[in-house]
């Protein structure tokens, strides 16, 4: 009968991996040193997979492997193998790893288009607003007299339409029609597009 000739590693010669869990949950550091020795390079090769960064790749397996230690109370053999677990967390971490530069990217991104968005121009507003008020005098001029003061005591003082009824001496509904008539011009006058 022929011996099994084997690639790499003898599997035999593996200590199992479920037993040092065990140890290590007890927080034995002879068992994490031999957990560690016979994972670190497929959790390192699972990392870089995901990552394709030597630095970046090599800082997560790291990152991982302490996760293990702190974490190695959580693992149920019942659940799985222990080298699955240790290859979940790592695949996990090296994804959260490309998630957060992402992340990081889109806010720089983000940060840049805030930093080229002009500052606000005070002059400019300022003389917009003042051609908008000449066009409503403006256009408050082209009015009727009653239209005008009825538009002027309603908009500007704040007079309800009662109120400036009262005001000019008038019946609430010519007051009502002239201020329907006055804003339809104004309306029309300022180019305003209902």
């Amino acid at each position: 009968m022929k011996e099994a000739v084997y690639i790499g590693r003898n599997p035999s010669a593996e200590p199992d991996l479920q037993e040092l869990m065990a140890r290590v949950a007890l927080g034995d550091e002879q068992a994490f040193a031999s957990v560690y020795d016979t994972v670190v390079s497929s959790v390192l090769g699972v990392v870089r997979a995901v990552l394709r960064d030597e630095a970046q790749s090599e800082e997560v397996a790291q990152e991982v492997l302490v996760e293990v230690w702190r974490t190695a109370p959580r693992f149920r053999s019942d659940r799985g193998t222990a080298i699955n677990w240790i290859l979940t967390l790592a695949h996990r971490r090296a994804v959260d790893r490309v998630r957060s530069a992402e992340a990081a990217a889109a806010r720089d991104h983000k940060a840049a288009l805030l930093d080229r968005t002009p500052e606000y121009d005070h002059v400019t507003e300022q003389v917009e607003a003042r051609l908008e008020r000449e066009q409503v005098r403006r256009c408050l001029r082209t009015l009727t007299e009653i239209q005008r003061q009825a538009v002027t005591l309603a908009y500007y003082r704040g007079l309800t339409y009662p109120q400036v009824a009262d005001a000019l001496k008038l019946p609430l509904g010519t007051v009502k029609t002239r201020l329907r008539d006055g804003l339809i011009r104004l309306r029309d006058c300022l180019g305003v597009t209902a």
